[in-house]
């Protein structure tokens, strides 16, 4: 059996990051160098340092032990790739929204989405170094959803975090359809990939 999820987001908040991170295999990555054109175009603000931008989709997977897969995709986080969001989602069991306090604005886009589509989901807070700590119910509040959305502190560079996520969402969407979750799984051992910089 074949799980689809998506990560979605803003711009920069680490939906790369987290589909390397827990992907068992090596992940599909569409990334471009940022230009001159992008100026003014995308928005840089709090993540002035990014280099690099996916501009189709990220794509990983991870094998269950009973042999059930879940199939990642990373969407694009910038709005001009927007329109590739309703490909993307076909099919899908539901979504992760990946947040970054120091820019929740940037997911509103996402979270509305996925609400108006009625794709169940959970809410990622990838906390960045540096960054501002707040507790789950702030971040409910800020970003106004309903009380029965996840609302998940991870780190996205991590193995174990965004398997916690993914197992969130996962026992999320069983809720919302009226199965009850199933008993904890182990998830096929393998070799943790390379920590990559957050994206």
């Amino acid at each position: 059996m074949a799980l689809k999820i998506l990560v979605a987001g803003g711009f920069g908040v680490g939906k790369t990051t987290l589909v390397g991170a827990v992907s068992e295999i090596r992940p599909l990555r569409t990334e471009e160098a940022l230009t001159d054109v992008g100026i003014g175009v995308d928005d840089l603000d709090g993540v002035a340092a990014k280099a690099t931008t996916t501009v189709a989709m990220d794509f990983g997977r991870i094998t269950l032990r009973d042999g059930v897969a879940i199939y990642l995709f990373g969407t694009p986080g910038q709005e001009r790739f927007w329109f590739m969001w309703k490909e993307l989602s076909r099919g899908a069991l539901g979504a992760v929204v990946l947040a970054d306090t120091r820019r929740l604005a940037a997911s509103f886009a996402s979270i509305d989405y996925f609400e108006r589509r009625g794709t169940p989901f959970v809410v990622a807070v990838n906390c960045f170094d540096g960054a501002d700590r707040y507790e789950p119910p702030e971040i409910r509040a800020a970003l106004d959803i309903d009380p029965h959305v996840p609302v998940i502190l991870c780190d996205a560079r991590r193995r174990a975090s965004a398997k916690e996520v993914l197992v969130g969402l996962v026992e999320h969407a069983l809720r919302l359809a009226g199965t009850p979750p199933p008993p904890p799984r182990r998830w096929r051992a393998g070799p943790d990939p390379a920590r990559i910089p957050p994206s």
